[in-house]
């Protein structure tokens, strides 16, 4: 057997070649549902901010999420020598983990099923990118534009 199917990186499916880094929690004993909650509330957000609200948010699902967080910005600071007050969350996900199937007895003899559910949660950080120099050109329309407005109302 060859080995020319590699699999394909995840860092190169979450990132591409952009800086930046990445922290995944597996298993997490929430279900998806609950956790999805509260990662879209720091979606976008810096990084510092978003721990900062995770630090006092009150479900009970924040501290996994913050923990993700605080992985990846940590990830990003040693390995790609980043500064923290430089990241944002760009991308959190929440996929759903294994669910453990109990059985609570019921009357007759009979069963229900309780589900137990999991999370995998993942956190992109990444710089800020840039923001681009605004042009010449529109530096000169902004100014023609206010000239014209004095003039109306001389």
């Amino acid at each position: 057997m060859s080995n020319t199917n590699e699999r394909p990186s995840r860092r190169l499916a979450l990132l591409g070649d952009r800086p930046g880094s990445y922290a995944i929690a597996r298993h997490v004993r929430m279900s998806a549902q609950k956790v999805r909650r509260v990662a879209d509330t720091v979606r976008g957000m810096n990084a510092n901010q978003a721990i900062a609200t995770l630090r006092f948010a009150p479900q009970a699902a924040s501290e996994p999420v913050r923990k993700v967080v605080e992985s990846a910005v940590a990830n990003a600071e040693n390995a790609e020598n980043l500064r923290a007050d430089d990241l944002y969350v760009s991308q959190i996900f929440v996929d759903e983990g294994v669910t453990m199937r109990r059985i609570r007895p019921r009357a007759k003899g009979s069963a229900s099923r309780i589900l137990k559910r999991s999370s995998h949660i993942t956190a992109v950080v990444e710089p800020r990118p840039a923001k681009p120099a605004p042009s010449k050109t529109a530096k000169v329309a902004a100014d023609t534009a206010t000239d014209t407005e004095t003039q109306k109302e001389a």
